[in-house]
């Protein structure tokens, strides 16, 4: 067997070297001899072949001829058959393990194959391993961890034929396993052209993150001993940005379907990307419909939506998500902002997109984002145009559908009730679940309620059910003419035809228990959600009366004797659509409470109709407030209320009031006073534990 090395390799010197070098590393070479476990006879041959060649170098006249062979082109020893097994062992020493794992492998097939047993199989084997390892770290070192894996696969596959080793082939699988990662960065960094390879890693990343458990690890497997949560999260932002943008919608899609909540928030990134560097607005619905579905604790998703609004030209709902974050740096901030509130979205907007958004994608530049071309862009803007008019469609589809259902009703009911009807405003409902429309889940913004609505509950409720028919048959008819749907999910058809003789059904009982009832109460104020403590009830009229009588004093006056707040129990606020006037009294009482807790005269106790986020603010005004000295007096009064919007669980109302606030050293003395009259805010009201709350206001609209 020829091999490719020379004597001077072998015995491990440069060409150069003196006699007395050739006899020093022969020595050492002899004292250093493998401890991994070959045969004694192999070793013994290794020492022979070392001190042949010790010998011909330090003599002048071998050493002469040999050098003119080398100079005659001749490369490579002959080792007779007994010595090759020694040869490879001294090939693989002078650093050549790749050449050695090749010839050792091939001398462990057939037709060489050594026989079953012989100390020959046993040292060729153990050779296969010891060289597979050590090439595939020769790879590493020159980071061609694919080359790296392939050798230590092979090593593993060659130990499994063989049924030896089981311990060192142990240690090549944890080796190949702790690999991956590397594989993956190797195959998908390549150039896009090589199509294979960049697959092949595509499907290795997949794979790894899915026995990981996703992207948040939940799974322990045997990457868990050397690739901890942290180490993956650094992999795996080094990997991003070698993927495609499609590539990513794929992965975190696929990743979400088998429960990764992270993948969908990811997948929501990269389809806010794609839509809004390839303009395609149809992809920031999909994005927002993933994004209202995640449960990721402690993401505030609000500002978030509020953006893909905006990028949708929905100025409005834009404000509205903006204006329910949970950040209360975010809210401060935009009350904050010395220019106009849109200005102050936009900003936060585009700087989302330039730093979030619209980074870690190999087919997209990062670049600095222009909002204006856009909202220039013209298949941008035929796109909103047509969900616009697709919008007054359906608002005009189901008026006319609640103006038809509710004449086939009106014979069935009394004169009294039907007169009532017609004396209602007529308002649209939104249809809940939405309309498929040629945009998947079209955002249809809901219109708003009087101040009447659902007064009168029974006949009312009655009403609501009939318009909610109206725009359920509508939207039923729209479903049963997309043809794909119904191809796909004709389920789906059963279940809407279900929910509507539910409502309708349900609609009909509701009244006849109630008629009556409505009737008789028609007339009737709603009670006040407050009344006297303990033994003294004051009716809602009462207290509104005076509240006219002296509105400034005895509601909104610091200095002067105010309605204790204490000898009032605060209710819950119950009623499914409350009235303006229910609204308005718990925002007096709010108003009330604060000015007075300000004022350093009583504790905040509004648990019942305040939640906790708004109370702690004021608790946090008033703590920052006595670290100061000072003291607030406020007088505030309503002039104005108007009702934005109204849904089943969120309800917005503009108010305008005629404010006062002085700010007082405790000592007394006067320090600065703000007047304004009027000053508009925005309250919103949200709908949980079966009882209405205040949750944010925003000021100076």
């Amino acid at each position: 067997m020829e091999l490719p090395l020379d004597h001077f390799r072998l015995i491990g010197v440069s060409p150069s070297a003196t006699s007395e070098e050739i006899l020093r590393a022969f020595q050492l070479r002899l004292d250093k001899t493998p401890d991994e476990g070959f045969t004694y006879e192999v070793l013994t041959q290794r020492s022979e072949l070392l001190r042949l060649t010790a010998d011909l170098l330090t003599d002048p006249e071998s050493r002469r001829e040999y050098e003119n062979l080398l100079l005659n082109g001749v490369s490579g020893l002959e080792f007779s058959s007994n010595r090759e097994v020694a040869g490879l062992i001294l090939l693989w020493e002078s650093g050549s393990p790749k050449e050695a794992f090749k010839i050792t492998r091939k001398a462990l097939q057939p037709p060489q194959t050594p026989a079953l047993g012989s100390s020959r199989e046993a040292d060729l084997t153990l050779l296969a391993a010891l060289t597979a390892r050590d090439s595939a770290i020769q790879e590493q070192q020159i980071r061609s961890y694919s080359n790296a894996s392939d050798f230590l696969h092979e090593g593993i596959q060659l130990l499994q034929r063989m049924g030896k080793l089981g311990e060192i082939r142990k240690d090549l699988e944890e080796d190949l396993a702790s690999l991956l990662p590397y594989r993956i960065l190797d195959l998908l960094s390549r150039d896009l052209n090589d199509q294979e390879s960049h697959k092949k890693g595509l499907n290795m990343l997949e794979n790894l993150i899915v026995k990981r458990g996703g992207l948040e690890g939940n799974n322990k497997s045997e990457y868990g001993n050397y690739l901890n949560q942290k180490e993956f999260e650094a992999f795996f932002q080094q990997i991003k940005p070698y993927l495609t943008v499609q590539e990513q919608i794929d992965l975190f899609l696929e990743l979400q379907k088998r429960g990764s909540l992270e993948a969908g928030f990811l997948a929501f990134l990269s389809l806010t990307a794609i839509g809004f560097s390839r303009r395609k607005p149809e992809k920031l619905f999909e994005a927002r419909r993933i994004l209202k579905k995640l449960n990721l604790s402690g993401l505030d998703s609000m500002p978030l939506i509020g953006c893909l609004d905006l990028l949708l030209a929905d100025i409005d709902q834009a404000s509205a998500r903006f204006s329910s974050s949970s950040d209360e740096k975010l809210r401060d901030w935009l009350h904050n902002y010395p220019g106009n509130k849109l200005e102050a979205i936009c900003i936060f907007c585009k700087n989302w997109l330039e730093n979030d958004v619209l980074v870690g994608f190999r087919d997209i530049e990062s670049k600095e984002v222009d909002l204006d071309s856009w909202f220039e862009d013209r298949e941008i803007q035929e796109f909103i145009e047509t969900l616009e008019k697709k919008s007054n469609k359906i608002t005009i589809k189901s008026n006319i559908q609640n103006q038809q259902i509710k004449k086939e009703f009106s014979t069935k009911i009394t004169d009294d009730v039907d007169s009532r009807l017609d004396n209602i405003d007529e308002r649209r409902l939104p249809w809940p679940g939405g309309i498929k429309q040629e945009y998947e889940k079209l955002d249809i913004q809901e219109n708003k309620f009087n101040e009447e609505i659902l007064k009168n509950k029974p006949i009312e409720f009655y009403k609501y059910l009939i318009e909610k028919i109206a725009e359920l048959k509508f939207g039923f008819g729209e479903f049963l003419d997309d043809k794909e749907i119904t191809s796909r999910s004709p389920y789906l058809i059963y279940l809407y035809a279900f929910l509507i003789l539910f409502i309708f059904g349900f609609g009909i009982g509701f009244l006849r228990n109630n008629f009556k009832k409505s009737i008789q109460d028609a007339t009737l104020e709603d009670k006040i959600f407050i009344a006297v403590d303990k033994n003294q009830k004051v009716s809602e009229k009462d207290i509104v009366q005076e509240i006219k009588k002296k509105p400034t004093n005895e509601l909104n006056s610091i200095n002067e004797k105010p309605i204790s707040i204490n000898s009032f129990e605060v209710k819950k606020l119950t009623s499914p659509s409350p009235s303006l006037k229910e609204i308005r009294n718990l925002i007096n009482l709010w108003l009330l409470s604060k000015s007075k807790y300000l004022a350093g005269k009583s504790e905040i106790n509004l648990s019942k109709i305040v939640t906790s986020g708004l109370i702690d603010r004021t608790i946090e005004e008033r703590q920052n407030d006595i670290k100061k000295g000072i003291y607030k007096e406020i007088n505030s009064q309503i002039s104005r209320i108007d009702l934005e919007s109204q849904t089943s669980s969120r309800i917005a109302v503009l108010v305008e009031l005629d404010y006062l606030e002085r700010i007082m050293k405790n000592s007394g003395e006067f320090v600065n006073e703000t007047s304004l009259t009027p000053l508009k805010v925005k309250y919103i009201l949200g709908f949980s534990n079966k009882s209405w709350k205040l949750v944010d206001f925003v000021s100076g609209l």
